[in-house]
């Protein structure tokens, strides 16, 4: 998920939710290992063995703040995409691993951002672990606090012709809700996919709507050099990110005909996994 425009060591710790100085300092164990982190470069099938090597090379670290920072790197960037269940299951249990050596105290009052990377597996990639902690269960009740309010959420915004759009005034129709920007590369990624989608069940009352925080002087050469057909909304002020609590992206919710929420992704998803949320909502 790209909290991360790019990868690097002093954002590492900021995704953990950590003041990062300047130039961490890793150990001779650890530094090849945050070298080795960049996956975005690398085929898929390479980049699932890699992330792979990587979870049982991170495990094997000695319990330090730095093995956390680690862990939780790798699972912010082994749900860009379909790596394999097993691929994500290491990464999983290498992150649980970690936490359960070094706990983390709260952050703004809130469990630290790594027992949120744990419960997001467990509650939307169906990945197993049982971590016995208080950050972690407080992590899962907020995750369904924060469903609860996306369920009915809704919005009033403008796309990039001055139309506005909102959930409600979709009803009866399946409605995607993707939340992305132009500088974004695993959001880039995935948007050919969406418009192929919206193509294809367009004609069945499917509607994509592509939220941004960008301006428009961004968006509109991105979106007239790439020819994406589906509609793309302007939220400037963060507003409707903020409302159904997007704090990294791509991110999407899937809609049904009658408003329900029915299906939520922490990350970039393939055409297939796309495919697997709209079923959800009946299409086909």
């Amino acid at each position: 998920m790209a909290r991360l425009e790019k990868w690097c060591v002093c954002l590492l710790l900021i995704g953990v939710g950590i003041a990062a100085p300047q130039q961490p300092t890793w150990s001779d164990l650890e530094k090849p290992i945050a070298e080795r982190m960049n996956l975005r470069k690398l085929p898929d099938d390479e980049r699932a063995l890699v992330t792979r090597q990587l979870a049982l090379e991170i495990r094997q670290l000695p319990a330090t703040l730095n093995k956390v920072t680690l862990a939780s790197s790798l699972a912010n960037l082994a749900t860009e995409g379909d790596f394999g269940r097993d691929t994500l299951q290491a990464v999983t249990t290498t992150l649980e691993g970690a936490l359960r050596e070094q706990p983390l105290p709260p952050q703004d009052r809130e469990p630290a951002r790594p027992y949120l990377q744990l419960a997001q597996l467990v509650r939307y990639e169906g990945m197993k672990a049982e971590l016995d902690s208080p950050h972690f269960k407080a992590a899962m009740r907020q995750l369904e606090t924060e469903e609860k309010g996306r369920k009915h959420a809704d919005f009033n915004l403008k796309d990039l012709n001055g139309k506005e759009w909102s959930i409600k005034g979709l009803r009866g129709q399946v409605v995607l809700v993707n939340f992305w920007a132009t500088w974004c590369p695993p959001c880039r990624k995935e948007l050919p996919d969406l418009d192929a989608l919206y193509e294809r069940f367009g004609p069945d009352g499917f509607v994509v709507l592509a939220i941004s925080d960008e301006p428009a002087e961004k968006v509109n050469p991105f979106m007239a050099e790439k020819k994406y057909r589906f509609p793309v909304l302007l939220d400037p002020g963060r507003d409707v990110s903020k409302l159904f609590r997007v704090d990294g992206i791509p991110k999407t919710f899937v809609y049904d005909r009658e408003g329900n929420l029915v299906a939520e992704s922490i990350d970039m998803r393939t055409r297939k996994q796309f495919l697997k949320m709209l079923e959800k909502a009946g299409l086909r």
